[in-house]
């Protein structure tokens, strides 16, 4: 394998050493395809990126089993990547390309300093419902744990979940997802993952709080930027707040000692929902990879 360098970022983070972690690499052309699954292997956070093309913004994003066409938190780290590291400039905003296609990506600054990315999500696409008692099996909760005024149903902005509305943060706070249900439960959904969320948070000014449990190592993730988006479209969908939009901000994380904040925007417009989810991002590390 070539030399290259590479950076640790903290995604959705209020500070370094929360969020989401993600390893982004300067690759260009330095590895095959087999080569980047190992790195992410090796990293094993729940995503790797590889910049391919930094003059195209060619971009490729692997979990430590498979590469995914998209994902929240690896759009946020590496798009701050570019921005800090490589066009070094107040960019207003950047078209990533990925596997699924262009996202963009708009630059909020303070001082000078960037202060909040975005990037706008795929148009939504609202899929299966499932029934209450099969999901609170799964996530060890009671069926009254769940808020049935809202369906439980699977939701993709480029990545499916199956959105599970609970009705209060306690019952947020005991789900214990049983593995071996969750996984013969995933063999037959197009989504891989499970987002509960419930309309209660811990710090003032805040909304929402998520979990989101995924086949991926660790298997709850810290900050999931691709599943709130769908989470946003489903609020919207669903008019959970009386309404047609939302502007709001989601805790997750904090079960597992990684707090994070993300920022959720949508609207339905013409019968089309549009989804912008955004967050801070810190570079804490950068090294080589020999």
């Amino acid at each position: 394998m070539a030399k290259c360098k590479f950076f640790i970022v903290d995604v959705f983070a209020e500070r370094k050493y929360e969020g989401n972690q993600l390893a982004v690499f300067l690759a260009e052309d330095a590895f095959s395809d087999t080569e980047m699954q190992k790195i992410a292997r090796e990293m094993n956070f729940s995503e790797t990126t590889f910049i391919t093309s930094a003059k195209d913004f060619n971009v490729r994003i692997f979990t430590p089993d498979v590469e995914l066409p998209f994902a929240g938190h690896p759009t946020i780290g590496t798009a701050y990547v570019f921005q800090k590291e490589i066009i070094k400039s107040n960019i207003k905003t950047l078209l990533l390309n990925l596997k699924i296609g262009q996202i963009p990506v708009l630059f909020k600054y303070k001082s000078g300093n960037v202060e909040e990315i975005w990037m706008e999500q795929n148009v939504p696409a609202f899929g299966k419902f499932f029934d209450p008692e099969s999901i609170a099996n799964i996530l060890g909760l009671k069926e009254e744990d769940i808020d049935i005024r809202f369906p439980i149903q699977e939701v993709s902005t480029g990545l499916p979940f199956i959105i599970t509305p609970l009705k209060n943060l306690d019952a947020l706070k005991r789900a214990r997802v049983n593995r071996e249900k969750f996984f013969d439960f995933v063999e037959n959904t197009s989504a891989k993952a499970i987002l509960v969320f419930c309309p209660e948070a811990r710090k003032k000014g805040n909304h929402v709080s998520v979990r989101v449990f995924t086949e991926v190592p660790g298997f709850e993730d810290p900050a999931t930027g691709s599943g709130n988006g769908c989470l946003a479209a489903y609020l919207v969908n669903r008019q959970f707040f009386g309404k047609n939009s939302v502007n709001i901000r989601v805790e997750q994380g904090y079960e597992i000692g990684r707090p994070s904040l993300l920022l959720l925007k949508a609207e339905e417009t013409k019968g089309k929902i549009s989804v912008s989810v955004g967050g801070k991002a810190f570079i804490i590390a950068s090294g080589e990879f020999i």
